[in-house]
């Protein structure tokens, strides 16, 4: 008779693949924190273009920061995931009230979800044995 726990394998492959997974977006939404933060003229321009205050900016990037770095610790990177992907989903609302192009903006937070969850899948067992069947 087979056990009814299921063991769940980290191979070294597995785990670097998921560390340079979610090592990607760690540092382009780290990028986009800080621009927001030091209110770069550029990001300003496209926050108020977004119908957002250009004084929301450092808000936004301060919370977004927030989240990346609680992503990038491990025994918090669970929580971060899922607080980026609040953000990002506030990201994909608004690009869908602006009715802007749905491959270029409307589904580009998304493509960075699935890296975040991609690569926090990859380099922990513990999501992978949350996430697979259980026979």
């Amino acid at each position: 008779m087979q056990a009814a726990t299921q063991t769940v394998s980290n191979s070294k492959a597995m785990l670097w693949t998921g560390r340079v997974l979610s090592a990607l977006p760690i540092l382009f939404l780290f990028f986009d924190a800080v621009t927001h933060i030091i209110q770069l003229p550029t990001v300003v321009e496209a926050t108020t273009q977004l119908g957002i205050p250009a004084g929301l900016a450092p808000v936004m990037g301060t919370i977004l920061l927030v989240c990346v770095i609680l992503y990038a610790i491990p025994q918090t990177s669970f929580l971060g995931a899922v607080l980026l992907t609040g953000y990002l989903g506030g990201a994909i609302a608004t690009n869908l009230r602006l009715e802007l192009s749905l491959f270029g903006n409307v589904l580009f937070p998304v493509y960075v979800a699935l890296f975040i969850w991609g690569g926090l899948y990859l380099r922990d067992k513990r999501l992978r044995a949350l996430i697979l069947p259980r026979r």
